[in-house]
């Protein structure tokens, strides 16, 4: 496949992706919101070893994830700010991609057999899930790798007030 290659808004950092994401997570957690600066993070996960810098060296800030306990690393531009890919202590061997900041955000698909909604139960009450894919209401494995146990809905889902 043709290297994908992302750039952070002021283009000193600037980066490729040479494979197809192994799967998409769409992250509702209220990490990804803060971090996003919006209701969800659309995050096409990556082999680490298929990433590749070819611009810029990124910053890196380190922090506690409160659903696994483990270190979340958002590696970022030092000049604008911008957020460009996760990497996890939890997965050392894969990268989460902010999909805005390819260069073409809608080069990869999110097709449900490859994909999942994760927190849903933080996620903003008028978030509609699509059908087919399978949702978590908080990470989709434990801390020791168990699956576990997703919803699937046969149509599309809003979630509702919290409490209603």
């Amino acid at each position: 496949m043709k290297a994908q290659e992302g750039v952070c808004l002021c283009g000193e950092i600037r980066f490729a992706i040479g494979a197809p994401p192994a799967r998409v997570t769409v992250c509702h957690c209220r990490y990804c919101q803060k971090a996003t600066g919006s209701a969800y993070m659309v995050e096409p996960i990556f082999n680490a070893a298929d990433l590749h810098v070819i611009k810029g060296s990124p910053a890196v800030h380190s922090q506690r994830s409160e659903g696994s306990g483990k270190a979340v690393h958002a590696h970022f531009c030092a000049a604008c700010g911008t957020r460009l890919w996760l990497s996890f202590e939890r997965f050392p061997e894969a990268v989460g991609v902010y999909a805005g900041v390819f260069d073409d955000p809608c080069w990869f698909e999110i097709a449900p057999e490859a994909s999942k909604h994760i927190f849903t139960g933080v996620a903003r009450s008028d978030t509609v899930l699509p059908p087919g894919v399978p949702v978590f209401s908080e990470h989709a494995t434990t801390n020791t790798g168990e699956p576990c146990a997703a919803v699937v809905y046969e149509s599309f889902h809003q979630i509702g007030r919290k409490g209603a």
